[in-house]
């Protein structure tokens, strides 16, 4: 060390360092949850949909209820409508009136010539006097004091008929008839009393239907997205921390 100004080398205590001690008092900082609309953390994220895979099924059956229905009645009555066919069921009673027929105006007319019959020769027969003379005989001879005398015979003239005017139709009138007035008294036709429902009520018991069944598939498990959160806090013990001693022994050191 003559020819040096300083030296330098590595020492290691031989010994124990003594532990600190904290003498004070303990705490315990517990973080609890509550669900609370006012609180101060929320769990960023949103939580996915389960969906179903599987087969649906319907349930069907028959169901009759306990009870039964009331009806209550009352008579009415129908008014009856002339059938547009079918068997007469009914004649009015009364009677017709027979229409007046008039002249419209009359007819033309014209005269003729009516006969008249008469009574005319129509043969002259000539007979033997006898005893029996002939009908609607003529005397042309006659005998007196025994004198005959002889006429002669002669004849008249006239119409074989006789005539006189009369006026008769030599065309049709017109007519008119009034139309026929019925008399009678009019009769409404009723259906006699009919039971018709005029309410109804239900008596029964309620009735309780169950329709159980399982569905075959599986739920997909939600999975949850969001943001990790990071939660951190300070607490502050109170107390005093011993001082740590040393226990060695002495040791001499040499440079060379």
């Amino acid at each position: 060390m003559a020819y040096k100004d300083s030296a330098s080398t590595s020492y290691k205590p031989a010994g124990t360092v003594s532990t600190p001690t904290f003498t004070g008092t303990s705490s315990t900082v517990t973080i609890t949850a509550t669900d609370n609309t006012s609180g101060n953390y929320q769990p960023k994220g949103t939580v996915s949909q389960p969906t179903f895979s599987g087969t649906s099924f319907n349930s069907t059956g028959s169901y009759t209820p306990a009870g039964s229905i009331g009806l209550t009645n009352e008579n009415k009555t129908a008014t009856v409508a002339p059938a547009s066919s079918g068997a007469a069921t009914y004649t009015p009673a009364g009677s017709v009136a027979a229409p007046t027929i008039s002249v419209g105006t009359a007819g033309s007319t014209t005269t003729i010539k009516n006969p008249t019959s008469v009574t005319v020769a129509k043969t002259v027969v000539a007979a033997a006097p006898g005893t029996t003379a002939p009908s609607n005989s003529l005397t042309y001879y006659s005998v007196t004091d025994e004198n005959l005398s002889l006429y002669q015979i002669g004849y008249t003239t006239g119409a074989s008929i006789t005539t006189s005017d009369v006026t008769v139709k030599n065309g049709d009138a017109s007519y008119t008839a009034s139309a026929p007035a019925f008399t009678g008294t009019g009769v409404r036709l009723v259906t006699g009393n009919i039971s018709v429902p005029k309410s109804a009520s239900f008596t029964g018991t309620e009735e309780t239907i169950t329709v159980s069944g399982k569905a075959t598939g599986t739920i997909s498990q939600p999975t949850f997205t969001g943001t990790k959160t990071q939660l951190s806090g300070t607490t502050t013990a109170t107390g005093n921390v011993s001082q740590p001693t040393f226990t060695g022994t002495q040791t001499t050191v040499t440079v060379s």
